[in-house]
């Protein structure tokens, strides 16, 4: 657990220091709470997708939590986690490489590799033998806010040559999907797993591990997802598929993991006579997500003071700080009515992506992460 100061909450920083840049807040018993939920609900081995979050501490808070194994997509994600975690197994799902890229891949020691086609698995021939490679499936489903197979992953007979490929070439076969960002509904999880099972009886091939991806829904509107629900689907479909001989799982939730353990504080440099909100971030910044995603819907305002501001809610137009007119969120936000210049807008959920993805363009962006005990 962080050990370094925390302010009791977002609001009691923003009434005592009345900050004018948007401030992001982490609340690491957040983020360890939510690594103790996938760690003992989830059937298998749970690692962490860096790319949702890289932030230091974040490192640091799924170690403490127990964290074994991290999904790393470059050399800079491996040298992150293990700056803090050294012993930490490195899972690189990152399926297109450069032969430089390889070649850091085994000095630190990668344990598990995926592939989603020939030229891309002949990359790995100084990879020693034993060491896991997943071939990557792809297929049709739906279910997510956006697909993940449209850019990576082998059809269902490609996959099956490939997975006979990386026995034939002495390496543990498994096999990995991603049934797509912000997915709720846990039936993908299911109907991927049977393919899996039917790709490995065409390759005759005995699997030593399925990883079932990212992927899990974060709470975006005040609605959270039952993660639970799908990890019983998940071991259900697996046992029913594979019997007694089942192989072992794997999860990486990015998203999911890290969400809940950051909040964004934006303060309020304008209201228009037309009802729009000019706030001091916006697509440029942490709320850049929201031009695929739409705006993360749980929002409060609060005043200068800290008071919760309850007048009744409309939906706002909301432009962010730059100069630019695209910086404006896709969707209008409800936002109460007697909200004003000098308030605060405080999204939840906010850490994926957020920090990652923002940029300091016109010189606007978020602060480096301010650490609180809670969040109310």
């Amino acid at each position: 657990m962080y050990t370094r100061f925390q302010w009791p909450s977002p609001v009691d920083h923003l009434r005592r220091k009345q900050p004018d840049t948007a401030i992001l807040y982490f609340c690491p018993a957040v983020l360890q709470a939510t690594a103790q939920v996938f760690r003992a609900g989830f059937p298998g081995l749970v690692t962490y997708a860096v790319k949702a979050n890289p932030n230091k501490g974040v490192l640091e808070n799924l170690s403490a939590a127990g964290l074994t194994a991290f999904d790393v997509a470059s050399p800079a994600e491996m040298a992150a986690v293990h700056a803090v975690a050294p012993d930490a197994l490195l899972h690189y799902n990152n399926p297109v490489r450069s032969p430089e890229e390889v070649r850091c891949a085994i000095q630190h020691g990668v344990v598990s590799y995926s592939v989603d086609e020939l030229s891309e698995l002949d990359k790995l021939n100084n990879v020693p033998q034993g060491t896991e490679i997943a071939v990557r499936l792809a297929l049709p489903v739906k279910g997510a806010a956006y697909d993940f197979g449209a850019k990576f992953g082998a059809e269902p007979e490609e996959a099956a040559m490939l997975l006979r490929l990386v026995a034939e070439r002495g390496y543990a076969p498994s096999v990995c999907f991603h049934p797509g960002t912000q997915c709720a509904d846990p039936e993908p999880w299911g109907t991927y797993i049977r393919a899996v099972a039917d790709v490995a009886k065409a390759a005759e091939v005995k699997l030593a591990r399925i990883n079932v991806g990212g992927g899990f829904a974060s709470n975006r509107d005040g609605a959270a997802p039952d993660l639970m629900a799908i990890f019983e689907h998940i071991g259900a479909v697996t046992r029913e598929v594979f019997g007694a001989d089942a192989p072992q799982l794997l999860c990486e939730p990015g998203r999911a993991m890290v969400a809940d353990a950051f909040c964004l504080a934006t303060r309020v440099k304008a209201t228009r006579d037309s009802g729009a909100v000019f706030l001091n971030d916006g697509l440029y910044g942490a709320l850049a997500e929201a031009r695929d995603m739409g705006a993360v819907a749980r929002v409060r305002v609060v005043s200068e003071e800290g008071t919760l501001r309850e007048g009744a809610k409309s939906p706002r137009i909301v432009f962010g700080p730059t100069c630019d007119s695209l910086d404006r969120l896709p969707e209008r936000l409800l936002l109460p009515s007697d909200i004003a210049e000098g308030d605060y807008v405080i999204f939840g959920g906010m850490g994926a992506y957020g920090e990652c993805l923002a940029t300091a363009f016109n010189g606007y962006g978020p602060s480096a992460p301010v650490l609180v005990s809670q969040f109310e």
